[in-house]
């Protein structure tokens, strides 16, 4: 509660940020929009989009987020947004083509669920992706310094990949791929850095995994 009490309160600190750093967040963006699934009849959700700022970019309709003022921000944006958790997605089973988690697992009450969630409310070949800051690179050691005094990092809880991957295992996924980006500090990023595969150099990871 007191996680989304935050959000709710700071949702202009939280889209300045995206002002401060365009490079860094266009980086995360193509990065994302490099592996996620394309076509026609491909429809798929976001959870805990925040203010719809990914969304919107990629051409995601749908989504939730717990927090009010941000999900009224994500609205505006055209986006069809609930109320809802990670934990336990109001939607059907077998449903969505793919299912996107980005800078929301440091969140979540529980991460194994959260993934057993994305995992139900998938179709069979759909894959879940998710991404995060490595606890372990340059930005996720330096996120983690500032935790005590951060409005948005206090309450929040990094992973290493390892962790993730093992948790995605848990929860069935099958096939697991990596994609990294953000090779720099935050505020030496000055242009549009392309992603590669693998994990371990940059910052901001993706996992790509599969329901099975």
């Amino acid at each position: 509660m007191s996680q989304t009490l935050a959000f709710d309160q700071h949702v202009a600190e939280y889209e300045e940020w995206f002002e401060k750093y365009p490079f860094v967040f266009q980086s995360e963006l193509e990065a994302i929009r490099d592996i996620l699934p394309t076509g026609d009849n491909i429809y798929g959700i976001e959870v805990a989009m925040g203010t719809g700022r990914f969304a919107e970019a990629l051409g995601i309709r749908e989504g939730i987020e717990p927090s009010a003022n941000m999900r009224s921000l994500a609205a505006k944006r055209g986006i069809e947004v609930m109320d809802g958790k990670a934990e336990s997605l109001p939607y059907k089973d077998n449903k969505y083509d793919f299912v996107l988690m980005t800078f929301c697992i440091s969140y979540f009450d529980d991460l194994h669920e959260a993934f057993k969630e994305a995992y139900r409310v998938l179709k069979n070949g759909a894959c879940l992706i998710v991404g995060f800051i490595d606890k372990e690179s340059a930005i996720g050691r330096m996120y983690e310094a500032k935790k005590p005094q951060s409005i948005f990092y206090r309450s929040a809880n990094f992973y290493k990949v390892d962790r993730v991957a093992e948790e995605l295992k848990k929860a069935r996924f099958r096939d697991l791929t990596y994609t990294q980006t953000l090779f720099k500090g935050l505020d030496e990023i000055m242009s549009f850095e392309i992603a590669k595969p693998g994990y371990g150099e940059g910052s901001f990871v993706l996992i790509k995994a599969i329901k099975k």
